[in-house]
């Protein structure tokens, strides 16, 4: 099933072996050697207020003891209180997870925050919005953290949306549609001085390309993900080229040099180097690898797509093949890599991806796993896994199926210490993650879930 999302556009298997790893973080992720956590959801965790419309949870990041959620609502609900809360605000890390009284209050949507190293006095916005509290702003802003105030030192316009940010050594990594950011002229990625916003030289990718047997697509950069070491960082998005290299759909940057550098790492399944692989996707969804996480080893990379089905391919119960709709894992070897697995969701999307040491997550709008057969139904062999699937990390087989609501989908994944935790949205009144005691499913957990270790 085509889902009809973009980040900031919602508002404005079967297995097939080889024959040969979340979310924008201040740090490092959290390398977490167990799991898989409860299939029963931590009670308590704020939730979107029923306002009826639909809204979403973005992402969810954590610094010091305190969790940040973005995204496009109005009002968020906690232990029997509502507050007005527009498009970014945050809560305790820990129960009974306490919504706090910082209420920036954006006027647009807000894709991503992210953190100068362990300095959680700041946050970094970025998005599609024009405003913050009263201040005016142009799709970027540097917000504290008590006050919720504008830090005006800091340069805050973007001529177009900012779909990613991640802080990282000094760094702020900003990605999204914009050709100028605080006046430098660079092309959908740029790297940002935490201190004054200005470009610090960090990246000189000169991004470029778009998929010319899609219509209307255009050039963006759209996700990243650091890894554990914080010496790689993927990025995902629409483009052909980057520093001087062909690349399509992703890329992993080295960080530990006087610039990133674009990495040897690649793969003719998705970059078109090879005609042995069908790696164009239908042509509504052309990009199509939206998400990305790592192993907690570094040493494998898992994928959640959308795309649908391979352009040009039919629907109905025909074996399905490349990448489209698909979770899959590839090596993270610095060179031309293919995959390990692949498992197929049945042409549904996945927009999100987290592991651990025992599982990987994948989360979108799915109804099946291993559904390799058949294409908007239930083919031989699939599984029911509505909303998100657990995979085994060395077969792909579906190990771990506590069920969600689907909703628009799962937009964001995040592993920390406390467990799972999975950013979505509340459409058709979607509010169900995981199970009961009883084995039922569990509600109130409207845009934010914790499934707790």
């Amino acid at each position: 099933m085509i889902h009809w999302r973009e980040r900031a556009g919602l508002f404005a298997g079967g297995l097939v072996a080889s024959s040969l790893v979340a979310a924008s973080l201040a740090a490092p992720a959290v390398a977490v050697a167990g799991g898989p956590p409860s299939v029963t959801p931590a009670y308590g965790t704020p939730q979107l207020a029923p306002t009826g419309t639909t809204e979403q949870v973005r992402q969810l990041v954590q610094c010091g003891s305190t969790m940040y959620a973005v995204g496009h609502f109005t009002s968020i609900s906690g232990h029997g209180t509502t507050y007005t809360r527009d498009n970014v605000f945050s809560f305790s890390a820990t129960a009974p997870y306490a919504v706090t009284s910082w209420n920036p209050s954006v006027n647009g949507v807000v894709n991503s925050i992210t953190f100068s190293g362990s300095n959680c006095a700041d946050a970094y916005i970025g998005g599609k919005f024009s405003q913050v509290g009263s201040t005016s702003v142009s799709n970027l802003a540097e917000v504290d953290t008590s006050t919720g105030a504008v830090v005006t030192g800091f340069k805050h316009s973007a001529n177009s949306q900012v779909e990613t940010l991640l802080g990282v050594d000094n760094h702020i990594l900003a990605g999204g549609y914009f050709t100028s950011i605080n006046g430098s002229s660079r092309h959908y990625m740029a790297s940002l001085d935490p201190s004054t916003g200005a470009d610090d030289g960090f990246l000189t990718l000169n991004i470029s390309g778009n998929y010319s047997f899609a219509p209307s697509n255009g050039s963006r950069v759209y996700n990243q993900q650091l890894s554990h070491s914080g010496q790689y960082d993927l990025v995902e998005g629409d483009f052909t080229s980057v520093g001087g290299l062909p690349r399509q759909q992703i890329f992993m940057l080295d960080l530990t040099g006087a610039t990133a550098t674009v990495t040897p790492w690649t793969s003719p399944e998705w970059d078109g180097s090879s005609n042995a692989y069908p790696y164009e996707c239908a042509t509504v969804e052309p990009f199509y690898i939206q998400a990305a996480s790592w192993s907690p080893d570094d040493s494998t990379i898992y994928i959640g797509t959308t795309g649908y089905h391979p352009n040009g391919y039919p629907t109905g119960a025909t074996p399905r093949t490349g990448l489209c709709d698909a979770a899959a894992a590839f090596p993270a070897t610095q060179g031309p890599v293919t995959h390990l697995w692949v498992n197929y969701t049945g042409c549904d999307s996945l927009y999100s991806t987290a592991a651990d040491g025992s599982t990987a997550y994948f989360g979108g709008h799915e109804r099946w796993s291993q559904n390799a057969n058949d294409c908007d139904a239930a083919g031989p062999g699939a599984i029911k896994a509505p909303g998100m699937e657990g995979l085994s990390p060395t077969t792909g087989l579906l190990t771990y199926n506590p069920t969600r609501g689907r909703g628009l989908g799962a937009d964001d994944m995040l592993i920390t210490s406390a467990g799972l935790w999975i950013a979505s949205d509340n459409a058709s009144n979607t509010n169900n993650c995981g199970l009961t005691s009883a084995g039922k499913p569990d509600y109130g957990h409207a845009g934010i879930c914790l499934l707790p270790y």
